[in-house]
């Protein structure tokens, strides 16, 4: 018996449903595209069309992995992020829109800046940080470091697929440990970016199926009370900032107040400033290192 494109995708998107997927019709069309290799106009004018048992077979293999809490950006292997498109797999978190906010923030003081600016991405994962501070600003010099080096592969390919390879240095260290052993951390930043791991452990496994089951945990852990890395990261920049320098975190939305202690405890930073997002939470914390 003859199947149509859209009798298949009525049935991915019922097994979606029955599965509490959020967005199960945006989902099992998405599938269905990524399958096909096709975009969604061509799905549209094909609908009637018949398929045969081997590409269905191959749909509903896809929304069975989808319906059991798989991520559809790790399925397709790719999500967009500031207008570009990015590889994930399951070595790094899936760039969010809440991280646009730091690149926007950064992109907004990189303005300030005359001549080439330097940046370290810390923490940098798929390089969704990097890549577009790289893309943006034609005239930037950036170093990207991760601890992992499944990451930085991925990170890498990024760069390229982006065309901004040449800009970018990747660096593999668990923060500044190694990293301030290589050339190019030899100069100072006039900006130092951070998404860091900052969800308390505790809480990791009341997270999404899609987050704690496929995204590195280790990406996500923050420790405790989900401030480890804010910590050594004001303590460390510190040697690795110019004068007026710049330093920008992203931060949970109810975490403004302590990494701002933290800052000030420290003693190197001021113009502290936190920065909401779309949905109007606390996303991004800027400080400025002390001319003095």
């Amino acid at each position: 018996m003859l199947i149509t494109f859209g009798e298949i995708f009525e049935v991915g998107f019922k097994r979606l449903k029955q599965a509490d997927i959020a967005d199960a019709a945006i989902d099992a069309e998405r599938l269905l595209m990524y399958l096909m290799n096709e975009n969604r106009a061509f799905l549209y004018l094909h609908r009637n069309d018949g398929t045969d048992e081997d590409h269905a077979d191959a749909y509903f293999e896809l929304i069975d992995r989808r319906a059991a809490g798989e991520p559809l950006q790790y399925i397709v292997g790719e999500q967009e992020f500031m207008g570009l498109n990015f590889n994930v797999n399951e070595s790094v978190l899936i760039p969010r829109q809440d991280t646009e906010t730091l690149v926007e923030t950064a992109l907004s003081f990189a303005k300030t800046k005359k001549g080439t600016i330097s940046i370290l991405d810390m923490c940098c994962g798929s390089g969704a940080i990097a890549v577009s501070m790289a893309h943006f600003l034609k005239k930037s010099k950036i170093v990207a470091c991760d601890i992992s080096e499944a990451a930085l592969d991925v990170a890498r390919g990024n760069a390229k697929r982006n065309g901004v390879e040449k800009k970018i240095n990747f660096i593999e260290s668990d923060l500044y440990v190694s990293a301030k052993k290589k050339k190019p951390m030899k100069d100072k930043f006039d900006m130092i970016l951070c998404n860091p791991p900052y969800i308390p452990s505790s809480v990791i496994p009341t997270l999404q199926t899609e987050v704690k089951d496929h995204e590195p945990i280790s990406a996500l852990d923050g420790g405790a009370d989900g401030l480890d890395f804010y910590r050594r990261m004001a303590t460390d920049s510190a040697t690795h900032l110019k004068k007026g320098g710049y330093i920008l975190f992203e931060i949970g939305h109810d975490q403004a107040e302590a990494v701002t202690a933290l800052l000030e405890e420290n003693g190197n930073y001021q113009d502290i400033f936190t920065h909401k997002d779309m949905a109007h939470l606390d996303r991004v914390l800027t400080a400025r290192f002390k001319d003095k």
